[in-house]
């Protein structure tokens, strides 16, 4: 009798545990859908020891800007057809396509964690904070990518990437703005644009 009590709790044990998991994957899903905008400042840390600092700007679907600050001599500009890597100071522009840059997940218009587009590997959460390390099993070509979200209130807090010299790369963002209304001017690219707006401090 006492070993099968021991099962039935460690059953309904994990039953509870799927049912928090399933819970918190829906938060996370209907957070990201209901995400239209963004503006915050970042800090970005790689595992080789370099780091930068700047802004970015996200519009949904598709929109990004990332605006580094001097001396880092980089633009990121996402028009919705491709992304555009600039680096200033090489006078080197690049174009990459979304499908290759995981954290473009972020700018999709819908989120679903199905186990076919996109599959979750592990969640993490504790009081402070929610963590998600997803991965997309059509293109094996992209790293996973692991989001971390404050839980109170619920947002988005940081995201960590393999790049592809296999270096770990943090974005952790700050002062952050929702659902404000963005110029689309953000979004397009301009050779000769140097000027940054990228003078955000933190708090």
């Amino acid at each position: 009798m006492k070993k099968f009590i021991l099962i039935l709790c460690s059953v309904l044990l994990s039953a509870h545990t799927a049912s928090a998991d399933q819970a918190d994957l829906t938060k996370i899903e209907n957070y990201l859908n209901n995400l239209k905008s963004l503006k915050a400042g970042f800090v970005q840390m790689a595992s080789n020891g370099g780091t930068a600092e700047g802004v970015l700007y996200i519009t949904k679907p598709s929109k990004i800007r990332m605006e580094y600050t001097a001396p880092e001599p980089l633009l990121i500009v996402g028009n919705g057809d491709y992304v555009i890597y600039h680096d200033k100071e090489l006078d080197q522009i690049t174009n990459i396509d979304y499908k290759d840059i995981p954290a473009t997940m972020i700018l999709t218009q819908k989120i679903k964690f199905d186990g076919k587009n996109l599959k979750v590997t592990d969640l993490y959460k504790d009081s402070g904070q929610t963590s998600i390390t997803v991965e997309m099993p059509k293109n094996q070509a992209v790293k996973p990518i692991t989001l971390t979200f404050d839980n109170n209130p619920f947002r988005l807090k940081q995201w960590k990437v393999i790049d592809q010299q296999n270096i770990e790369v943090t974005i952790s963002l700050f002062d952050m703005e929702t659902d404000t209304d963005l110029s689309a001017d953000l979004f397009k690219f301009d050779k000769n644009d140097h000027k940054s707006s990228s003078k955000t401090k933190r708090k």
